[in-house]
């Protein structure tokens, strides 16, 4: 698929020096962006993505053909309205969608990296995308806004630059990885390492890919989007098309069939190599350990206002793990709210037609912006 076309660039020709210790230069971050930037440069929105999103944030996605991540959200009168504010979104460096990952060429060996891509983190993601603000001539974004993967991106943001936005709005997330969200994600990481193409992830010179082992990641990681109560209401213990059992290991349930099908479409739009480096800079962040375990400290130097939402059937970033994050606002004092919005929809409530969710949003991005007017 030739997606280069479709992909805007930004050449950062700085030097990046990396968690791990490496430094890279001339590096691509693609971008994409919505809405214009007005005179004032003060209403613009830096949207980051979750762990298999990419730039292409609404509207239909050129490479895919599909709906952008975040339709329900961001458009001309959404809750992120563009008729109003300026959005950016960048694809993360160690993604597949034209910023700088693991299926680029090294410069000097002329071999597609692979596994031999300098190891990232959400730190590493963030600091590559501050450079679109300076390509725009941004001081301040009037928001920061991710859910997920996404919001880590958020709190890191803010944390390295706490001046460069008015509000921030960190959705479903954590300031750190729990056990069992790094346990899901090496399940993920070792189902698409076992597969016989992966090839100690050289697959590109076989021209292949590890589509069993990518797909078994997807299916395991999209089980934990959703809910137990949202499951069993929406599939329960229908068969597939077919009056009884057949006593085999065929898709018997509709339930195994739609994670076949969400399996095999992931295979077809996104990077394996890319999938284990993501999913690990997602294991690595820990906001307050690198405060030496004060959370607090990380928001210390900044005035921003924050709106913290969480979901009440998100068990992989449960409400408790999103209090954490007020709490430690509130303990120094920060202007936040919170909501918890009731929904059965599990994690992948941010991304869904919730219209409690959605209207929470626009209403404190609206008020907030009318305010500084």
């Amino acid at each position: 698929m030739n997606t280069e076309k479709h992909i805007k660039t930004l050449l950062i020709k700085k030097p990046l020096k990396l968690d791990c210790g490496k430094i890279i230069n001339n590096f691509p971050i693609a971008y994409e962006t919505y809405g214009s930037l007005n005179e004032k440069k003060d209403n613009a929105i830096l949207v980051f993505h979750a762990l298999t999103g990419d730039q292409f944030v609404t509207g239909l996605n050129p490479v895919t053909n599909k709906d952008g991540w975040w339709s329900y959200a961001v458009g001309p009168n959404k809750s992120i309205d563009t008729n109003k504010y300026f959005v950016i979104c960048s694809n993360v460096i160690g993604g597949c969608l034209g910023s700088f990952g693991p299926s680029h060429k090294d410069a000097e060996t002329q071999k597609i990296f692979g596994i031999n891509f300098p190891v990232i983190t959400i730190n590493d993601m963030v600091n590559a995308q501050y450079n679109l603000l300076e390509h725009f001539g941004i001081d301040k974004l009037f928001s920061i806004v991710g859910g997920s993967m996404g919001g880590m991106q958020v709190l890191q943001f803010i944390s390295n630059f706490p001046d460069k936005a008015k509000t921030v709005i960190p959705i479903a997330c954590t300031s750190s990885h729990s056990a069992q969200n790094i346990a899901f994600n090496e399940l993920g990481r070792q189902a698409i390492t076992a597969d016989s193409n992966w090839n100690e992830g050289n697959y590109n010179l076989q021209n292949t890919i590890p589509n069993k082992g990518l797909a078994v990641a997807r299916m395991a990681a999209h089980i934990t989007y959703l809910s137990k109560k949202g499951l069993q209401e929406k599939f329960g213990r229908k068969l597939q098309e077919r009056e009884d059992l057949k006593f085999g290991f065929d898709a018997d349930f509709q339930i195994e069939s739609y994670l076949r099908y969400q399996g095999s479409v992931f295979v077809d739009r996104f990077d394996a190599n890319s999938y284990l480096y993501i999913t690990r800079a997602m294991d690595y962040f820990d906001l307050a350990k690198q405060f030496n375990g004060n959370l607090s400290d990380a928001f210390k130097e900044t005035k921003a206002k924050f709106f913290v939402i969480s979901f009440t059937s998100d068990w992989l970033y449960p409400t408790q793990e999103n209090k954490d994050i007020v709490i430690a606002l509130n303990s120094i004092g920060a202007n936040v709210g919170f909501v918890e919005i009731d929904s059965d929809k599990g994690h992948d409530s941010f991304l869904l037609d919730v219209p409690e969710f959605l209207s929470a949003l626009k209403n404190f991005l609206d008020k907030s912006y009318t305010a500084t007017k």
